[in-house]
C-alpha cells in the first residue's frame, strides 16, 4: 500500500498531466473554484481526491456535447449545464488497476471506466438499472452495434404488453433517435451466453447519473459513440456493485 506522501505526488504530477484525479466514487460535494466545479470524490478504499472538470460553458464541452450527425440521424446538443460536472466525459487516473482495454462500471458512483494503457482511464457518467433489475459480474463485450434494433425481452413483455409490437417476433424496434438503445449498443456476454445487459446510447440526458434504467448502463448518445470508438474488440467488462 502506497503512503500518504506517495500519493500526494502522484496526484499533483496526474492532475497535471491528465488534468484530473479519480478513483471510484461513493459520494460527493461540490463548490465552485476559480470556473470549473470542484468535486471531492471518496473512493472506495477510503482515500479522497479533488476532481477538477471542464469548466460549464468552454468550448471543449459545448464542442463534446453539441449537435452531432451520425448514420443518417441529427443527435441533438445535450444541454450538460443541467447535468453534474462530475458526470462530464473526461480522462483520469486509472482507479481500477485492471488492464488496458478492460471496462468497469462502478454502479454506486454511476461511472464507467474505460482503461488506458499508462495509467489512465476515460470516464463517463452512466445511469443504471433500478433496484432489482441491475446486474453485476465479470463479461466480455461479444457484439457490438451502431444505431441498433431494440427487443424488449419476454419478461418486461410480460410486465408491459404495450411493448409486444416490439418484440422479437415482431421485428423489434426500428433504429431511431427515440430507440431506447441509443446510438449505440454493446452486448455484454458471460459464459458464452447473453446476458441481456448492455451499455448503451440514451436521449434522456437527465437520466444520468440515476438509477432509472431497466438494468442496463446507459450513457449520453455522444458519450457512448466515444466509448464505441475506443473499445477493442471481445473487451472485458466487470460491473461492480
Amino acid at each position: 500500500m502506497p503512503s500518504s506522501d506517495q500519493f500526494s505526488r502522484r496526484t499533483f504530477l496526474s492532475l497535471s498531466a491528465v488534468g484530473a484525479a479519480s478513483l471510484l466514487a461513493g459520494c460527493a460535494s461540490s463548490r465552485p473554484v476559480g470556473g470549473p466545479i470542484a468535486t471531492t470524490i471518496t473512493y472506495r478504499d477510503g482515500q479522497s481526491r479533488l476532481d477538477r472538470p471542464m469548466a460549464v460553458g468552454s468550448a471543449e464541452l459545448d464542442a463534446m456535447y453539441g449537435e452531432i450527425y451520425d448514420g443518417g440521424y441529427v443527435i441533438p446538443a445535450v444541454p450538460y449545464q443541467k447535468i453534474n460536472p462530475r458526470f462530464y466525459r473526461q480522462r483520469v487516473v486509472d482507479p481500477t488497476g485492471q488492464p488496458p482495454g478492460t471496462i468497469v462500471v462502478d454502479t454506486p458512483s454511476r461511472f464507467l471506466y474505460l482503461v488506458e494503457s499508462g495509467g489512465t482511464a476515460m470516464r463517463y457518467g452512466v445511469g443504471i438499472g433500478r433496484e432489482g433489475f441491475a446486474w453485476q459480474g465479470t463479461g466480455v463485450i461479444q457484439w457490438r452495434q451502431k444505431w441498433p434494433k431494440w427487443t424488449p425481452p419476454e419478461e418486461m413483455i410480460a410486465r408491459k404488453p404495450e411493448l409486444a409490437k416490439y418484440s422479437a417476433d415482431n421485428g423489434g424496434m426500428p433504429p431511431g433517435l427515440d430507440n431506447p438503445l441509443g446510438a449505440r449498443a454493446l452486448y455484454i456476454f458471460q459464459n458464452g451466453e447473453d446476458t441481456l445487459y448492455r451499455l448503451h446510447g440514451s436521449p434522456e440526458w437527465n437520466s444520468i447519473g440515476k438509477a432509472v434504467s431497466s438494468g442496463c448502463v446507459r450513457l449520453l448518445n455522444q458519450d457512448v459513440i466515444d466509448l464505441y470508438e475506443r473499445v477493442p474488440n471481445k473487451a472485458k467488462v466487470l460491473v461492480w456493485q
